[in-house]
């Protein structure tokens, strides 16, 4: 008799077990492009079926809205679990106590897969790392080679190589260049890729002070102005796929772009041997070519016990090599690897589209070692640069210059007091 009380204990216990309702885990992300959420999908569905104990479920966000929506749903208790990221938003949340440390997680994980350390130095501060590095971007130059070779240039190596090839390749049918003057996250990225290649990558003095009014600052408006005038009439209203859509067209002979891959590739025509993509030019000859990047990560956003250890398996199951390439190539030639063993996974290298662009894809991943982001520069980590983000400040000082008609040095002025009063 007690054998068979055992016994039915025992099936009760088990069955508990198998009928136990699985963990679950929101994921907000910016990445709405339907490919990409397709792929995400798709990388849910194969985590959920090998770990029934746990369900992930995705709910795209747009990046215009979710700087004031993220915070709101977590005020009303209606925020995700997690939630990707770039440095300038997660002290956003971080600010709220929202964020969880990962600092333990992400030191576990770096012995597994060696973290490229300049992805995970932009989340590292205040005694805590705020995110898990998951892929990085970086910008740069686009072109074509036959529309080079038949206008007779080279590839611009300085802003004055760059103004001139501009104003050579425009003609009746297409722009020169194509950049934005929008009030928006791409301009900052093209505006900021212009100034950390003319001396001006840091936004703050040791001190925590804005150094944004400064010559270099200046000169880098002044230039951007300049390719503005050759760009479309529309750039005042341009976001990323406008520029895209410019350059597959063929009514943009250059652009900024992190990747044109994939629009290129379907919608161009193009041969992937005329896809040129080049180093953002320097305002001297001779000077290191730097551009934007930035290292995407996960945030954490709840301190419930078995959610954490939910979202460490699945951020664990993400990192491993023989999943990590396929996640990478939800937009095969824009993430780029942060870890080690990432860099050489069959399932990055092997993608079909990867493989037919491998060398833009080399070079993209040799530009974004000189990858910089304003207000995280040289180790030093202000919280007032997410309210300076958040408002789109430098595009906004693009928008005085290119719009208004202010000059240079005037925007530039007018920007950093505008920064002072946001960072207050």
């Amino acid at each position: 008799m007690k054998r068979f009380a055992s016994m039915t204990l025992a099936a009760v216990l088990i069955s508990s077990a198998a009928y136990a309702a699985p963990v679950e885990l929101t994921l907000w992300h910016m990445e709405q492009p339907p490919q990409r959420v397709q792929r995400i999908q798709e990388m849910l569905d194969a985590f959920n079926d090998s770990h029934p104990d746990i369900s992930v479920s995705q709910e795209p966000q747009s990046w215009g809205e979710v700087y004031a929506k993220a915070p709101a749903a977590l005020a009303a208790g209606a925020g995700p679990d997690m939630i990707f990221t770039i440095p300038d938003f997660t002290p956003v949340l971080k600010d709220l106590g929202k964020v969880q440390s990962v600092a333990d997680f992400v030191e576990k994980l770096d012995s597994e897969h060696h973290f490229i350390p300049a992805t995970l130095e932009p989340y590292t501060y205040d005694d805590g790392v705020w995110a898990v590095p998951l892929y990085n971007m970086s910008m740069n130059m686009w072109y074509r080679k036959s529309e080079f070779e038949k206008a007779g240039i080279s590839v611009p190596e300085t802003w004055d190589d760059w103004l001139k090839a501009a104003e050579t390749l425009a003609t009746s049918e297409m722009y020169g260049i194509g950049v934005p003057a929008n009030k928006q996250l791409y301009t900052d990225q093209t505006i900021y890729s212009v100034m950390a290649n003319g001396g001006a990558s840091e936004l703050y003095n040791e001190d925590g002070t804005l150094r944004f009014d400064n010559p270099e600052t200046v000169a880098a408006y002044d230039f951007y102005s300049k390719l503005v005038a050759l760009s479309p009439p529309d750039v005042n209203s341009w976001t990323w796929g406008e520029a895209e859509a410019c350059f597959t067209s063929k009514s943009c002979g250059m652009i900024m772009q992190f990747s044109v891959i994939s629009t290129y590739d379907t919608q161009g025509g193009g041969a992937p041997e005329d896809l040129g993509i080049a180093a953002i030019p320097t305002k001297n000859a001779g000077g290191e070519h730097n551009t934007i990047a930035y290292p995407n990560g996960v945030m954490l956003l709840t301190d419930d016990k078995a959610k954490t250890e939910a979202f460490e398996t699945f951020v664990s199951w993400l990192l491993e090599p023989e999943n990590y390439g396929k996640f990478l190539n939800m937009e095969p030639g824009l993430f780029m690897p942060v870890t080690e063993d990432g860099a050489k996974a069959e399932s990055f290298w092997s993608d079909p589209m990867v493989e037919k662009y491998k060398p833009q894809i080399e070079t993209a991943i040799a530009n974004s070692k000189n990858g910089k982001l304003f207000g995280f520069t040289s180790g030093r980590i202000f919280p007032s640069i997410a309210a300076i983000s958040a408002q789109n400040l430098l595009a906004a000082t693009v928008q005085d210059v290119t719009v208004s008609g202010d000059s240079a040095a005037d925007a530039v002025a007018a920007g950093q007091k505008t920064m002072e009063e946001a960072a207050e």
